[in-house]
């Protein structure tokens, strides 16, 4: 199996499909890590689709000094950034609305979950966005503490601070609901 620096190696060399090859490997990863930041699933789709056409114009270099996803998310990180700066002004509509459209409209795909990833997910969307990023990275992703520091630009030490402070907030959270959860 190719990895992703494989693939931008072949895109690189001239082998479009490379690019497709990444494409259909980190999209959704990438879409879901960037709804993190973002809130709104429909601009981190076209945000995941901005991280990739900055591969196909610019080519940046990848030095490999870390793993291709790693360097990948930063990226990603970098793009919805730019996109919060660039549309600060714009009052976004918050994560808990979202989710409530979704349960009036009896989405299929809400249908499907249960009740506790629900819980779960409404949990991490209330902590701090710091928090937020470093659960996902670190439990979603399965980044290691070094990737994850790489990502968001924080030390080692900062980023198991922030992942036992995450974790605990996650836990007072689910606890207001009721939620018992003993290996948090």
């Amino acid at each position: 199996m190719n990895s992703g620096a494989d693939y931008y190696r072949r895109f690189l060399s001239g082998d479009k499909e490379g690019l497709a090859d990444l494409v259909r490997l980190y999209r959704d990863g990438l879409t879901l890590y960037i709804y993190s930041i973002v809130g709104d699933i429909g601009i981190a789709e076209e945000l995941m689709e901005d991280t990739f056409v900055k591969l196909y114009v610019r080519k940046p270099d990848y030095s490999g000094k870390s793993s291709f996803k790693t360097w990948l998310y930063s990226i990603g990180k970098h793009t919805a950034a730019d996109y919060i700066r660039r549309n600060s002004h714009i009052q976004q509509v918050s994560s808990d609305t979202i989710l409530n459209v979704a349960d009036e409209a009896n989405l299929e795909a809400e249908a499907v979950r249960t009740e506790e990833k629900r819980m779960l997910h409404k949990a991490i969307q209330r902590l701090k966005p710091e928090y937020e990023q470093v659960i996902y990275l670190s439990y979603f992703e399965n980044f290691s503490n070094a990737e994850t520091a790489r990502i968001m630009k924080k030390t080692n030490r900062q980023v198991e601070n922030l992942l036992y402070n995450a974790k605990k907030a996650l836990k007072a959270e689910l606890e207001k609901e009721g939620f018992e959860y003993e290996n948090l």
